[in-house]
């Protein structure tokens, strides 16, 4: 039987570091988890060993391994040839299902990930602005490109210099390119006001994550998003909302929809491809009509709407309009925090859960939420790896990301009994560490 060192092994003879996304390396295990196959709340290892999943393809997978509408979805995409680079009667039906649910969508694209999502309409933004450069808050993640890799997640000894030198964040991107983003704290509507007043006539968007999932979790303070839309409609600056990882965790209509804040702009993904790949960015007409064939501005691309991932998307919203879906996610929400509480009081751990819906972040070393990214430099990194490692070891996969304090959660197809073994086992793993074993 090949076990996962070895195809570990062999696959970095051929895949650089032998894996096609650089997260997948999971460092608490020593190798990337290499999956045979997935049901329901369940995924198998190549060696056979079975896991309750909560890592969820980072978000993206709402309803679980297998779900029965999307293996119904993928049989009629089979039955209609798969038509690839074609407008479809779906992607049009799909169109009208996001923009019946999002409050900002007057109009939709769709394309297969959240960089290329956040990529072409902050493109679109600048054209329909004659602005271009960019408000982003620290802590917050908006994709891999150019465009936006800049500023958003310095190490500690780079900070607070990110805020007049903003920190390129991947080797390969010219530093030229931090000249157009503007770091500014999370939740820090001083400083926002300050940023706006000195660089809003050349500002042509602000863009944030209404949930911080991709560092702690940390929520937007009361009345925070209501002040952000007034500065920026007041200076005329697209408020961007990037909701490919807080849409649909809580209801269909996304974090705008909870927090009564309807931004200009947003992209969605993640949850309503069923687990393919698929993402859109959508917002008010006059903004999105900027692009081609109606406007100058390009959008393009072979796999755009590409017809499985349409049907998936169909199959998501078909799921999640029924009364009983956000019923059972927000019982597994109670149960798991109800849960995770206790634990954290009967032994007295220094350590956060912060959640939104179906997600939830593990921060070690605070006893109180995290209000802006810098509070999250206290965070202990090695006792991340330690029960990550810990958990795997008892079949409860959580994916480790270096030991940062980023997103975890559950599916659809979980079940009570699901969340209660792992609250038993992350019990046992967490007084371990506290008794330094």
């Amino acid at each position: 039987m090949t076990n996962r060192q070895s195809l570990f092994a062999r696959a970095r003879e051929v895949i650089p570091g032998g894996v096609h996304s650089s997260t997948r390396l999971n460092k608490a295990i020593g190798t990337p988890f290499f999956a045979a196959r997935g049901q329901g709340s369940r995924v198998w290892d190549i060696e056979g060993n079975s896991f309750i999943d909560m890592c969820c393809a980072h978000g993206a997978g709402l309803l679980g391994h297998g779900h029965p509408a999307i293996a119904e979805a993928l049989r009629h995409a089979t039955e209609l040839g798969f038509l690839n680079s074609f407008e479809t009667e779906y992607s049009e039906a799909l169109a009208r299902k996001v923009t019946t649910h999002i409050p900002c969508a007057d109009k939709v694209r769709f394309c297969s990930s959240g960089t290329e999502a956040t990529m072409h309409l902050i493109r679109a933004c600048r054209e329909y602005t004659g602005r271009s450069k960019i408000i982003r808050i620290e802590g917050h993640f908006h994709g891999y490109h150019e465009m936006i890799y800049i500023g958003g997640h310095p190490p500690e000894a780079n900070w607070p210099d990110n805020r007049k030198r903003p920190y390129v964040e991947s080797p390969g991107i010219p530093s030229e390119l931090a000249q157009w983003i503007i770091p500014v704290a999370h939740n820090d509507l001083e400083a926002l006001e300050r940023i706006i007043h000195e660089h809003g006539e050349e500002t042509a968007l602000l863009i944030l994550e209404p949930i911080n999932f991709n560092s702690g979790g940390i929520k937007p303070a009361p009345g925070y998003l209501q002040r952000v839309r007034e500065l920026t409609e007041e200076a005329g600056i697209v408020l961007f909302f990037d909701e490919i990882q807080s849409a649909f965790k809580t209801s269909l209509g996304g974090a705008q929809l909870d927090y009564g804040v309807t931004p200009d702009v947003c992209t969605i993904g993640k949850s309503f491809g069923g687990g393919l790949p698929l993402s859109a960015f959508c917002g008010k007409a006059a903004i999105m009509d900027r692009f081609q064939p109606d406007g100058p501005v390009q959008h393009s691309g072979t796999f755009n709407a590409h017809l499985i991932p349409v049907l998936c998307g169909l199959a998501f919203f078909s799921e999640a309009e029924q009364p009983a879906f956000y019923e059972h996610l927000r019982h597994l929400e109670q149960r798991f925090h109800e849960g995770i509480d206790r634990i954290i009081a009967a032994y007295d751990l220094e350590m956060v859960v912060p959640h939104y819906g179906a997600r939830f972040d593990i921060v070690f070393g605070r006893s109180t939420p995290p209000q802006r990214y810098e509070d999250l430099f206290v965070h202990d990194r090695r006792k991340m790896l330690a029960f990550v490692r810990g958990c795997y070891e008892q079949g409860i996969y959580f994916h480790d990301y270096g030991g940062s304090p980023v997103h975890h959660g559950y599916s659809i197809q979980h079940s009570e009994d699901d969340i209660d073994k792992v609250l038993n086992v992350m019990e046992a793993v967490l007084l371990k560490l506290k008794k330094g074993a």
